[in-house]
């Protein structure tokens, strides 16, 4: 993972640019030594990647994975980059990074959230958005809620991957959706938990199933009861009028 003696010196320097969002004391480094993209810290294992991706300099995002950096690679924790960037609601760095074919279905290896979760934690709609555009990369009607900008976005992601022309696939959308973590919970749980009606719309936009059952909290409809959150109950109310 490039520690080894002759570069860690500079693999911390590198770390400190990346988190620091030093662009021209990054850039000098990876001129010196581009294999340092790929470099990662002893304890943690956080590479620059994920520094960069986690306070969000997306110049430097970008200049790691132009150097070779691995986009899918992951920490100690079993974090990649991509949820680096969920979880602090980075949209421009979740943007490049689906630029460079990062892994939008991986999860997290203790608690198996992946990015979808973690942006619901953070009420981070416009990174949903921009993984929906990722999986769903030709424009459909079932999802308004996703911009023009976002659809353009997507344009790019499938010219930039294979030139199969990928079409709306709505199972593997919604099995992403509804992938549930640990005790059974989903992105749509922890938006409706923290009362994030915004988040829960553009979720049942992108067939977030209500009735996905956790081991402590039951349906998505029921805890959605025992919150109370008024703007969130009339989302799913909504929604279950138009079924």
């Amino acid at each position: 993972m490039g520690n080894s003696l002759g570069c860690s010196a500079s693999g911390e320097r590198l770390v400190s640019a990346a988190r620091d969002g030093d662009l021209l004391e990054a850039r000098m480094l990876l001129e010196f030594n581009p294999c340092l993209a790929k470099y990662s810290t002893f304890g943690g294992l956080n590479s620059p990647l994920h520094f960069a991706a986690a306070k969000g300099h997306n110049d430097i995002v970008t200049l790691l994975l132009e150097n070779g950096a691995d986009v899918n690679c992951r920490n100690y924790c079993g974090q990649t980059a991509l949820m680096q960037a969920c979880r602090h609601g980075h949209w421009e760095v979740v943007q490049t990074l689906l630029l460079y074919r990062c892994n939008v279905t991986k999860g997290r290896l203790s608690e198996r959230q992946n990015g979808t979760a973690f942006c619901s934690s953070g009420r981070h709609v416009r990174c949903i958005r921009r993984i929906g555009c990722r999986l769903c990369p030709s424009p459909c009607p079932t999802m308004p809620s996703i911009e023009a900008s976002e659809r353009d976005v997507s344009r790019s992601n499938s010219s930039l991957g294979s030139s199969s022309g990928r079409r709306y696939d709505q199972h593997a959308l919604a099995k992403f959706i509804n992938k549930p973590a640990d005790g059974g919970i989903t992105a749509l749980h922890i938006a409706a938990l923290n009362g994030y009606a915004d988040c829960v719309q553009l979720l049942l936009d992108l067939h977030a199933d209500v009735a996905a059952v956790t081991f402590h909290y039951g349906s998505s409809m029921n805890l959605i009861v025992l919150c109370g959150r008024r703007e969130v109950h009339l989302c799913t109310m909504q929604l279950v009028e138009e079924i």
